[in-house]
């Protein structure tokens, strides 16, 4: 896929999402020493970036296809956007969620009239499930369209007009549809930005497939829910092996950290995974000092609990 497909997809969804804001914070540049913009996805009907790519996946399915409905699986931010968007084109819509998950994230699934199902212990065993029981139902994966990465590109679209003068963009990778449209968008438009990708440490498999160049599986513990995948995905690893400046790991206490300093230092409430573009930025401020530094909070549906212990944070 290339620019052509996201400006496609803009056209798509034309009217339906307004832009997002890009801005900066003197007291972040302070923390950071970069200069740094901020893309605020979390504003977003769902709460984050994805739902661009559900409305520009439904904007192109046939009325034939709506009928049938959507089935997906997700840990929960992919999930509102197919349910917002299958909502808006009055598709049928049923999502399969990990056990015990994030209850903020399930309530607006269930709130947006999608059927929630909650199954197995991670995002593969839910994959699975939903696969076996579709019945018929068109199965969505969250990497694996390049509808949806094309859609989420609009965001960057939007971002590189904006501020073409950007040196580097620090985008968070779970599957890796984000900093796959990133890449693709910036290739185009600002070749001269280095667009690096971070993951949690507790999460690698997007990371490590990246540095293999092939999908491999790894261990999949963080607490950032956006973040967590056990393996690469085909689609994304191939575009985001095209065009990655460098992929980088975070703790997922520094994404804690950087959440603190999201909410203390640019008024934003991110999720963990919302955070990583800024635990990266801070991990390493050398690299960045005195740059022109984009960072993307991708979204802020933190839970109550996970909301508790970034306030509770000195």
């Amino acid at each position: 896929m290339d620019l052509n497909d996201v400006l496609r997809a803009g056209r798509a969804i034309a009217g339906l999402l307004p832009p997002t804001p890009a801005w900066s914070y003197p007291l972040l540049d302070e923390v950071t020493g970069a200069r740094v913009v901020v893309k605020h996805e979390q504003v977003q009907p769902t709460g984050a970036f994805k739902v661009r790519g559900g409305l520009a996946l439904l904007a192109g399915m046939s009325v034939a296809d709506r009928a049938r409905g959507v089935v997906t699986y997700s840990t929960g931010n992919h999930a509102q956007s197919i349910a917002y968007a299958c909502r808006r084109f009055g598709a049928p819509c049923r999502i399969v969620m990990p056990a015990d998950p994030n209850p903020t994230k399930l309530a607006a699934v269930e709130a947006l009239g999608a059927r929630a199902d909650c199954h197995g212990a991670d995002l593969t065993a839910a994959q699975r499930y939903a696969a076996a029981t579709a019945d018929g139902m068109r199965l969505v994966g969250p990497a694996h369209e390049e509808d949806l990465i094309a859609g989420v590109g609009t965001a960057y679209t939007e971002l590189f007009t904006a501020h073409p003068e950007l040196d580097a963009l620090l985008v968070p990778v779970g599957g890796g549809s984000g900093a796959a449209a990133a890449g693709v968008v910036a290739a185009a438009l600002a070749p001269h930005c280095a667009v690096i990708g971070v993951q949690s440490e507790a999460s690698p498999a997007a990371h490590d497939s990246w540095r293999a160049g092939e999908p491999v599986e790894a261990p999949n513990r963080t607490a950032a829910e956006g973040l967590a995948t056990g393996s690469g995905f085909p689609l994304t690893q191939r575009l985001l092996r095209a065009h990655l400046r460098d992929f980088v790991l975070v703790s997922d206490e520094q994404l804690r950290a950087a959440q603190h300093v999201l909410l203390t230092r640019a008024h934003t409430l991110a999720e963990a995974a919302g955070a990583a573009g800024l635990a990266a930025l801070l991990a390493d401020p050398d690299r960045y000092a005195g740059r022109r530094v984009g960072i993307v909070v991708t979204g802020g549906n933190a839970s109550p609990a996970e909301l508790s212990a970034v306030l509770a944070r000195p």
